[in-house]
Formats: C-alpha cells, sequence, structure tokens
C-alpha cells in the first residue's frame, strides 16, 4: 500500500452530488489527487470555475484544491484509465412502480469498466438493497474484463452517512462502515478509508455494510411514523404531543427523540425502507410494520392540507378562495434540499384544492412546478404575511423571524413547532389540542 502512504494513490469519484463532493473535498485534503465525474455539465461547469453547490464546502476550499493539482472535474469516464481507486457516489431513487431504481450504479459501472486498469479498488456508497455491489458491480466487472474480485481488483461497499447541513458529523469524524467482496478487498478499502478518516468500521461482507445502511435510516423512518401517528390522537385527546415528547427526552436510557412534521423528507427515510421491504420480499418476506410506518408517514401531507382546509373554514374562508404562504420548502431545516420533501406535496394538494399558493424560502430560491413552470420565492416580509388567510410553517428554517410572522399573518399553522415561545393568539401548532369551532384569534389562548 505504498502509493497509501506516499500519497501517489489516484482517485475518482463518480457522482458529485452532496455526498460525491464533500468525499472528493476530503480525499483531497489528504493530499490524494483527485478526479471527479459527474454527467450533469452544469455541476462541472461550476466546480471548474471554483464555485460549490453544495452547503458546507466553500468555493476557496474547490478553487484551492483545484490550484494545486489535487481535484479536477469532468464528464469524462476515462479518467479511470489513471486511477487506483474509483468511489461511485450516484443517486438510487425509486421508479414510477415504487421500485429501486439503480440505473445510476448500472451507469457508472458500464462507463467506468472499459478503463479500469488491473490492481483497482472500487467502492460504492451509494445506499442500496442486499446484493447490489455482488450482482452490479462486482459480477458485471469480472464478466466484461475476466477478473476475479480479491486478485485482478478489488470490490467493497461503503455506505454514505451524510446529515446535509449538519455542523457537527461530516466525511472526517463520521464513523465508516465497510465491507469488502472478499478479505483482500476489505483489507485494501479498510486501508485506504482508514488513511484520511477517523474511525473506519469492517464488517464481514458487502451485504451485512448494505443492510446496516437501509437499517439505520429504517429505524429512524419508523419511530417518526410512530410520533406521527401518535400526533392526532394527542390532539383529540387534549395533549400536547411537544410537551409529551419534550418530558419523554429527559429520560436518560433507553429513549431518544422523534418528532412530528408534515412527512418526511429527502433521499435517504422515504426511499430506505422502501429498498429494504423490496429486499426482504424478493427472498420471501413482507416487512409489515416498515411498510406501515412508510404508509403513516406518507399521509402526513394529506393530515396537514386536511386540517389547513380546516382552520380555513373555521376563518370564514373557503379553500378555492384561500391565499396560502408555505414558509419553506426544502424537506428540512437550513438546506436547499428539495428532494422528496413533503412541503411539495403539501403544495400540489393545495393548488389542487383551488387555493392560491406561494412559498417563501431562504434556501430555495425556484422551484419547478410539475407542469413546468418556474415558481420564485417571496421575500419573508410583514406585507407577505397580511397578504396570506393562512401561513402554513412547512421548514422551520433559522433565517425565518417567527414573531414578526406571528404578528402580521391572520393565521399560522406551524407543523414544526417553530414557533414555540413566540407571542400571538393566532398561532395553531400541529400536535396541540384541537379546539373545536373556534377562530385563528382563539388558537393559543388559554
Amino acid at each position: 500500500m505504498q502509493h497509501i502512504n506516499d500519497r501517489s494513490l489516484k482517485a475518482v469519484v463518480v457522482g458529485l452530488g452532496y455526498v460525491g463532493l464533500p468525499m472528493a473535498v476530503e480525499m483531497a485534503q489528504a493530499g490524494y489527487q483527485v478526479h471527479g465525474i459527474d454527467i450533469d455539465t452544469s455541476k462541472v461547469a461550476k466546480l471548474r470555475a471554483g464555485h460549490s453547490y453544495v452547503i458546507g464546502i466553500e468555493d476557496d476550499v474547490v478553487q484551492s484544491l483545484m490550484q494545486a493539482g489535487l481535484f479536477t472535474a469532468s464528464t469524462d469516464y476515462a479518467v479511470v484509465a489513471q486511477a487506483n481507486v474509483i468511489v461511485i457516489c450516484v443517486p438510487t431513487p425509486l421508479t414510477a412502480e415504487h421500485q429501486p431504481d439503480i440505473s445510476y450504479i448500472s451507469a457508472a459501472v458500464d462507463g467506468m469498466t472499459p478503463y479500469l486498469q488491473e490492481g483497482s479498488l472500487v467502492i460504492l456508497e451509494s445506499t442500496t438493497y442486499p446484493g447490489t455491489t455482488e450482482e452490479r458491480v462486482k459480477q458485471p466487472i469480472e464478466a466484461a474484463n475476466g477478473w476475479q474480485a480479491g486478485e485482478q481488483f478489488y470490490v467493497c461497499y461503503s455506505p454514505e452517512r451524510v446529515d446535509p447541513g449538519s455542523v457537527s458529523y461530516g466525511v472526517k469524524n463520521t464513523p465508516k462502515i465497510i465491507g469488502g467482496s472478499t478479505p483482500a478487498c476489505l483489507n485494501y478499502g479498510k486501508q485506504f478509508y482508514g488513511s484520511f478518516l477517523n474511525e473506519v468500521v469492517p464488517v464481514s461482507s458487502t451485504t451485512v455494510a448494505e443492510t446496516a445502511k437501509l437499517f439505520e435510516n429504517t429505524f429512524r423512518s419508523v419511530n417518526i411514523a410512530l410520533v406521527n401517528e401518535l400526533t392526532p390522537a394527542c390532539e383529540q385527546m387534549g395533549v400536547n404531543i411537544w410537551e409529551v415528547l419534550g418530558a419523554a427526552a429527559t429520560k436518560p436510557f433507553g429513549y431518544m427523540p422523534f418528532y412530528p412534521g408534515p412527512g418526511i423528507g429527502g433521499h435517504c427515510i422515504p426511499i430506505d425502507p422502501i429498498y429494504l421491504s423490496w429486499a426482504a420480499n424478493r427472498q420471501g418476506s413482507e416487512l409489515q410494520f416498515i411498510q406501515l410506518a412508510d404508509a403513516t408517514n406518507r399521509q402526513m401531507p394529506e393530515r396537514v392540507v386536511k386540517r389547513a382546509m380546516e382552520l380555513l373554514e373555521q376563518n370564514g374562508v373557503s379553500v378555492q378562495a384561500a391565499r396560502v404562504v408555505l414558509a419553506g420548502m426544502a424537506y428540512k431545516k437550513d438546506i436547499d434540499d428539495l428532494r422528496e420533501s413533503p412541503a411539495l406535496d403539501v403544495f400540489r394538494l393545495l393548488s389542487a384544492a383551488g387555493a392560491d399558493v406561494v412559498f417563501t424560502d431562504p434556501m430555495v430560491p425556484v422551484f419547478r412546478k410539475d407542469d413546468g413552470t418556474i415558481l420564485q420565492s417571496r421575500p419573508a416580509a410583514p406585507e407577505l404575511w397580511t397578504w396570506a388567510d393562512l401561513v402554513i410553517i412547512t421548514t422551520d428554517h433559522s433565517g425565518f423571524n417567527y414573531q414578526e410572522m406571528a404578528d402580521h399573518a391572520k393565521l399560522i399553522f406551524d407543523t414544526r413547532n417553530a414557533t414555540a415561545g413566540c407571542h400571538g393568539g393566532n398561532i395553531v401548532v400541529l400536535g396541540q389540542p384541537v379546539r373545536q369551532g373556534k377562530t385563528g384569534e382563539d388558537y393559543g389562548k388559554s
């Protein structure tokens, strides 16, 4: 492993999104020469111009690495011919039929295989179902080149564990699970990641590593579903679920807090349980509990819209005549990621019901509707709050002035408890007791 010790190793990262770009930067900062590949020409152009599009990666970091000759980017797989290590960080979404879509993985493998050199290490980081690394990475390369994994080339799976927007955990200080197709593969992968990451966690196989990642996010999905299931029950029982969760969180052992909201979002939580269920079904097992949790979470946007329509009617406004502002379109606070965001479903449902819906988001300047129309974010100002019949807080961005919102809005439906501590009788919070027949002015009053 001399090329690791002397940093002469050259790496390629395929896929330069929120997973691939931070990994490429971390490798380059460790002294490796890294070439990034992405099919999105706009991303490549931005990087070549020294601009980052990923939160947490600053422009000056990209610029300094490129000036030092440690990082470059292109759309051309030919650079794989000079690489010792190739890391695949491409999307793994769902098909229209709600099945795993690993076409991006297959495309990456097909693109690199003609250029792959003997002795190379190929690592898949994309979240996927157990067996993908063996079936869709190792076997196609073996078949195309007549090689054997662990001899002429090496294959590992090491799941990404990125928490977008986190200031506490990044690539370097998040423990890195890795499994190899053979012991020799695992050893190479451990040596590589161990040379620039704080902690490497080896497991016995690629399938164990794949399943561990799916379990991590399925754990979150089912616990979020539990809280989302309890939320309307607490409302009807006259119990404030936020107070319940705060009290429960004081238990120092055997408990981890989860919170309700308008639905689940991002690439992981809405997707990974489906990958796990699909893999289990393929082997004759049905994961009913996981499927029920997923269904519960996916119902939340409809619940939010139903409650919003009830609030409007209680205030004498029909949904067809209503002016609604969605405060936040990103799937979680302080990031710009719209993937699987529940706010998108809330927007669609309210628009389909006839409401005039606009949005404001300090992180998302525009978004494209299903019909291709581009919508601009409105300034989060008193004029916007006053204009609306209802403001729905769908993302609890730190950039919103919630007290100003409460001071000027006619009615607020807060699905994130973002207005905790704000003054005003015009705030309705998801999970707080329902007071039948009350108007917005009555909510929040004792």
